[in-house]
């Protein structure tokens, strides 16, 4: 047992003056890496496949190395290392960590399909953010067609990139990147509270006012806590698009007095959504 820790009920370690060389171990969490599990079910647990071999073979880390675990219900814990290999590394998890890394609100990107690798950036980002889902839309003017097998294989790279992302920035949860859907079948699937879709031609309202109609609105009911945001692709989006998703109860909005490329506008809006709902900071 590590010098300075007593034992407590999962649940979890005491750990208190736990300092060698005057480092305090604690704050070191900060800087840990952060690894997923299904499930956190014991004190001891093993991490196995890939991230076991990123463990051993990357990160090179040796038994006493600490590092955090995070469930798919969004628990996380502080675990520290107690025998490895390249295929298998054994944990004992130390205490679970009450800190959560998730907005307040469930933001969706509904992302009309870039070419080249845009998407990549778009849904990296995104996820570093603090996006919960990313859809990839296949719109009227995406350069970028796919569809079948090859839209699943860009799917299942995407989500790689996403679990890279969430562990690179500490999320509690790996955002799912979502089958390419169609406008229509996106909003069916996606039916949040709030929509927003950014339109270039919109000239009356502000994201900020629109946001302030929303978190208004949501106060009466509670408060805000999903939101779906519609980007277009480089062509942009069409009108018979922009009639679906009113239909749909998405409010048009203007990003501002300039024409933002379709890997800049997702991430700006991300942000100022953020600010406003108070994920940026008091």
């Amino acid at each position: 047992m590590p010098v300075g820790q007593e034992k407590a009920p999962w649940g979890g370690w005491h750990r208190e003056a736990m300092t060698e060389r005057g480092i305090n171990f604690y704050r070191k969490e900060t800087y840990m890496h952060r690894f997923f599990v299904p499930q956190l079910y014991n004190e001891t647990m093993t991490i196995e496949g890939v991230d076991a071999r990123h463990i051993s073979k990357v990160l090179r880390m040796q038994p006493g190395a600490q590092l955090q675990l995070v469930s798919d219900d969004g628990v996380s814990a502080l675990a520290e290392i107690t025998a490895i290999d390249s295929e298998c590394v054994t944990v004992h998890c130390l205490e679970k960590l009450a800190e959560s890394h998730e907005p307040a609100v469930r933001l969706i990107l509904a992302q009309g399909l870039a070419k080249g690798e845009k998407m990549e950036f778009i849904i990296q980002k995104a996820v570093e953010m603090g996006a919960y889902s990313v859809v990839p839309v296949a719109m009227e003017h995406s350069v970028v067609r796919l569809d079948g097998a090859k839209a699943a294989k860009k799917v299942e790279r995407w989500q790689k990139i996403a679990e890279s992302a969430a562990k690179q920035s500490k999320r509690d949860i790996i955002p799912e990147v979502q089958p390419v859907q169609t406008m229509s079948q996106m909003l069916s699937a996606n039916d949040c509270a709030t929509k927003i879709i950014a339109y270039e031609c919109e000239d009356k309202k502000s994201l900020k006012a629109a946001l302030k109609e929303a978190l208004k609105e949501a106060q009466a009911k509670g408060a805000l806590t999903d939101l779906l945001l519609i980007i277009g692709p480089e062509g942009g989006i069409s009108e018979a698009e922009l009639d679906t998703a009113r239909a749909a109860g998405a409010v048009p909005v203007s990003l501002g007095r300039r024409i933002l490329r379709a890997e800049t506008a997702g991430l700006v809006a991300i942000s100022a959504i953020f600010y406003e709902t108070g994920d940026l900071g008091d």
